[in-house]
């Protein structure tokens, strides 16, 4: 799958490298949100302290929009989850956050892309199942299954409704491991549609319940940006 073209763009907020067409747009972004207007805060939102031109200059939270001072504004971050190409400026809470954030796109995606072993089932329990490797698309918008043989469509992260971990084994130390999850999304036809995802045993077990754990973040991630959208 060839790579989505993209743009730099300028806004108020810094450089953004985006895509040129919206519908090649990975789930896992945030919108860039508006700025608090100048003349609707007059103080910094976090110290309470009260603007001025020398001493208390006013600068605006990238990834929140709003107004702060210089000392609760002045960490610099990087922000992939709004394309910025350098970091940028913001308050403690939204820098605390995006650090998280951050570890998912350094780590866990890649997780992600590489992928797990799983048996794959439908709904019915009468489905034959199969093996197959489910790997996260270089673009972040699809996860693709691949076999010797048999096949499955293609789901758009995008169209992903609910996630379901499926657990009944433990460790030696009596921690809950997950064998499995269930994905209800929308299919090609926009039908509701489940796929039930299970962790073969043998050497890639530990590497398909790592990438459950991504998937879960990457599930979080999705409908995350899904409420900014509506709000």
């Amino acid at each position: 799958m060839a790579a989505p073209e993209k743009k730099l763009v300028r806004s108020k907020s810094g450089l953004r490298m985006v895509t040129v067409d919206d519908d090649e747009t990975s789930p896992f972004l945030l919108m860039e949100p508006p700025w608090v207007p100048d003349n609707e805060c007059d103080c910094c939102q976090s110290c309470r302290g009260k603007f001025d031109f020398l001493r208390r200059r006013k600068h605006h939270c990238r990834r929140c929009g709003r107004c702060f001072c210089d000392n609760c504004c002045k960490t610099k971050v990087a922000l992939p989850r709004m394309c910025f190409i350098d970091p940028v400026r913001h308050c403690a809470t939204c820098a605390d956050t995006t650090k998280k954030e951050n570890e998912f796109f350094d780590k866990h995606v890649k997780t992600l892309v590489n992928g797990g072993q799983f048996m794959l089932s439908g709904k019915d329990q009468s489905d034959i199942e199969s093996q197959f490797l489910c790997k996260l698309s270089s673009d972040h918008r699809f996860l693709n299954f691949e076999a010797e043989s048999d096949k499955y469509e293609s789901i758009q992260v995008s169209n992903l409704e609910s996630l379901q971990i499926m657990a009944n084994s433990r460790d030696d130390e009596g921690n809950t491991l997950a064998t499995g999850l269930a994905l209800k999304y929308k299919n090609s036809n926009d039908v509701m549609t489940m796929v039930k995802m299970v962790v073969t045993t043998g050497a890639n077990k530990k590497q398909a319940q790592i990438w459950i754990a991504a998937m879960q973040k990457a599930f979080k991630m999705v409908y995350e940006g899904r409420q900014t959208l509506r709000a």
